[in-house]
């Protein structure tokens, strides 16, 4: 089991630019173009899992455990190769879910191959995914890891019901960040970020997909259900701090060097990155506020066509091995989707490795967890909507 050890900052989440330069592909998702729809009946080719033992996988950086004196080498995916014969071409390709959305989206759309078996992106992208048929379902009865070791939280999200289409890879929390020491308080509440004495040194998340749940919790809103009047209310309110001069700005990754510097003193932020922030400065802290926070997640899908589907399934079902899944949570330092997971970390002879099982960031306690939930997703007639009035208040 590899010691943990401070890795970069780089968040999958923080990486998007909500709709971006592919707003244009991204509305086409949404609207869900009839022409761009696949049937379930064609969603599949001829797989050559059987006699062509490999696999093509498209994931972000910095997101698979890495051999700490050699990084083009990955410890759990050699393992998987030479456990199965499988030899995995791995591509570090997405940067960026929109941008990955138009690389591929012509293919698909076409019902061409994608030259990929195995992709992973964010749940809300998945959603889209899922709506225009252009993935496929698992075969779960090849996948018993799976079925018996996938987190109960993530098991059944309102835009893949059962988790048939999309396995999660990562998962990760969106709550609040802030320096302990410069506060000078705890931080409890969504409420808190809009205090008299944070007043210019508070940033939210720039991306709609990433911002807006947890601003309706601290509403009281059940982000499982939110209605279009929940996000307008939001939009007022960031609306009104925003001429107020409470925020500072709107962030992507960055606000990591904020909240480091002291510019800021409190953010909306990821669970993943405050892990790493805190290994150098133990003042900051991460909260779940009390009105609760979004449980998210970067899935695993295998796109039409895909030439070794059933490669592919023995990959992702082998990754929740509960010894894998803890090894790759040793290193990625995300919410572990695999809660059995826990148990290899705590029994290991490394002090540092066995500390991880008790970190709530990586397994959420009981506590924590009755807090987190998973936003129901902007539907095809809500994203056009909502994208222009948050991006004008964000700025982008």
């Amino acid at each position: 089991m590899p010691v943990i050890r401070k890795t970069s900052t780089l968040s999958r989440r923080s990486l998007l630019r909500a709709l971006g330069g592919g707003a244009a592909l991204g509305a086409l998702a949404g609207c869900g173009v009839p022409a761009a729809y696949v049937s379930p009946d064609d969603r599949a080719g001829a797989d050559l899992s059987a006699r062509d033992k490999r696999l093509t996988w498209a994931n972000w950086p910095l997101y698979i455990d890495t051999d700490d004196k050699d990084h083009t080498k990955r410890p759990t995916l050699d393992a998987f190769g030479k456990r199965t014969g499988i030899s995995v071409d791995y591509i570090e390709e997405i940067n960026d879910n929109d941008e990955f959305f138009g690389k591929i989206s012509p293919s698909l759309m076409n019902h061409q191959r994608t030259g990929r078996d195995l992709i992973v992106i964010s749940d809300w992208m998945c959603a889209r995914f899922v709506r225009l048929g252009w993935v496929q379902r698992m075969n779960r009865a090849e996948q018993p890891n799976v079925a018996k070791y996938l987190d109960p939280l993530l098991s059944s999200p309102a835009f893949d019901p059962g988790r048939r289409s999309t396995v999660p890879w990562q998962s990760g929390i969106t709550g609040i960040a802030y320096d302990r020491r410069r506060v000078g308080r705890e931080i409890r509440h969504v409420s808190d970020l809009w205090a008299r004495d944070l007043k210019g040194r508070v940033t939210l998340l720039s991306g709609l997909d990433e911002a807006f749940a947890l601003l309706m919790q601290g509403n009281g809103v059940d982000i499982t259900r939110w209605t279009a009047d929940d996000f307008h209310r939001i939009c007022d309110q960031v609306e009104k701090n925003v001429h107020s001069g409470q925020i500072r700005r709107f962030t992507g990754n960055d606000y990591t060097k904020d909240l480091v510097s002291g510019d800021v003193l409190a953010c909306q932020a990821y669970s993943g990155d405050v892990i790493q922030l805190q290994a150098d400065n133990p003042d900051i802290r991460f909260v779940v506020p009390e009105e609760g926070a979004e449980l998210w997640s970067d899935s695993l899908m295998i796109p039409d066509l895909a030439d070794h589907k059933a490669n592919a399934e023995k990959l992702v079902d082998y990754y929740y091995r509960p010894e894998v899944a803890a090894e790759l949570a040793s290193w990625v330092n995300y919410v572990c989707p695999v809660p059995a997971a826990q148990d290899v970390l705590a029994s290991s002879g490394d002090k540092d490795t066995a500390a991880l099982a008790e970190n709530p960031l990586i397994f959420p306690d009981s506590t924590m967890r009755e807090r987190l939930a998973i936003a129901r997703d902007i539907t095809s007639t809500e994203r056009t909507e909502f994208a222009k009035r948050w991006n004008a208040i964000a700025g982008l």
